[in-house]
């Protein structure tokens, strides 16, 4: 399979990074000095991720707020330009959710609709869905996108682009970044506050070689993984995905009932009525063993649920994991995850972990 690479994609192997598949796309894993240093750089200082593997669909015109608003689950008349929202794209159907997606609205008439990997087409086809839809592009293979995270990542950035580093959080702004045209979106996927750079793709390893020469830590997927575990934030293909709606997966505050239709409201309305089988929750293990997706949660020996996301938290030197469990569980309950042959105790915790 030829997979695509960012345009990164060298100076990623001049840091010494372990390459991976992912999402269609070859992208690092982790660089010379390991997940778990990457992992506290962004948690105690800043780190830097390449995320040009999401996608970007600019949609555009007349036209464009009106089909954002049926085909996603939030409210856009909540924001205005200038801001993100968070959002999700439901199979409608069945409610669940076909992909979770940031939306960056530029300007009166621009939003780029940015979604995971592999699901950018799911999101171009419900956006055409309509009988008059809007203007439609995919441009992801014309930029790269930079997420720079942590709690000291604007002080650093601010040493390189002082514009970039003081956009708000869920703000969003085009600015001049080092000399290059850029937006700027105050998001982030690691719990961390931080900022996310989308340039043109020839700009690129200039922006990424002065942001890592200003201090910032080169970061992988890995280190990625374990920072949106620990801040208890779903994953596609994990938390969200075929089968799970996002009542399930305790993320109904993302979904604007009271805006009118949208595709797979009424999926998630006879849901309601007739209760979610299952609910996402945390649990803190017992020790230092990880739990991993697939493993069964028991309790007085009974299977309640299963592990969807698990790892060894670097934080609190705990294994911790994501599970969809049975709606009687809740905060402080125990119960046991099998791990391999033998069971590990754990405890329902609230959600985020860090």
């Amino acid at each position: 399979m030829d997979y695509r690479r960012s345009p990164l994609h060298d100076a990623h192997l001049a840091l010494g990074a372990k390459m991976v598949p992912f999402g269609g796309w070859e992208m690092p894993l982790a660089y010379a000095q390991g997940t778990l240093a990457e992992h506290l750089a962004c948690r105690n200082d800043s780190a830097v991720f390449d995320v040009s593997h999401l996608g970007t669909v600019r949609v555009s015109g007349p036209k464009a707020f009106a089909a954002l608003q049926w085909a996603f689950t939030n409210d856009l008349s909540r924001i205005r330009p200038g801001k993100a929202q968070y959002t999700h794209l439901l199979d409608a159907a069945d409610g669940s959710v076909l992909d979770d997606i940031i939306i960056w609205w530029v300007s009166d008439e621009r939003f780029d609709v940015m979604p995971n990997a592999s699901n950018t087409s799911e999101v171009e086809l419900a956006l055409g869905e309509q009988p008059s839809p809007p203007q439609i592009h995919n441009v992801t293979s014309q930029r790269a996108v930079l997420a720079v995270q942590g709690p000291k990542t604007r002080a650093r950035l601010a040493t390189v682009s002082p514009e970039a580093a003081a956009v708000a959080r869920f703000a969003v702004a085009q600015v001049d970044c080092m000399g290059c045209e850029a937006l700027v979106a105050g998001t982030g996927y690691s719990g961390e506050d931080g900022v996310e750079i989308a340039v043109d793709a020839d700009a690129a390893p200039q922006i990424w070689e002065l942001i890592v020469g200003a201090g910032v830590a080169p970061a992988g997927l890995g280190a990625r993984d374990t920072l949106r575990l620990e801040a208890g934030l779903p994953l596609h293909g994990h938390e969200l995905g075929a089968g799970i709606s996002p009542l399930q997966a305790n993320m109904g505050w993302v979904v604007a009932f009271e805006k009118g239709n949208f595709r797979g409201k009424d999926a998630l309305l006879a849901e309601i009525g007739r209760g979610s089988r299952r609910y996402l929750k945390g649990l803190l293990v017992e020790g230092r063993r990880p739990p991993r997706e697939g493993q069964t949660v028991l309790c007085d020996g009974k299977k309640v649920g299963f592990v969807s996301s698990g790892n060894f938290s670097p934080v609190l030197r705990r294994g911790i994991a994501l599970a969809f469990l049975a709606p009687a569980l809740g905060i402080g309950d125990q119960v046991t995850i099998a791990v391999r042959n033998i069971e590990v105790k754990a405890e329902v915790v609230p959600l985020p972990f860090v």
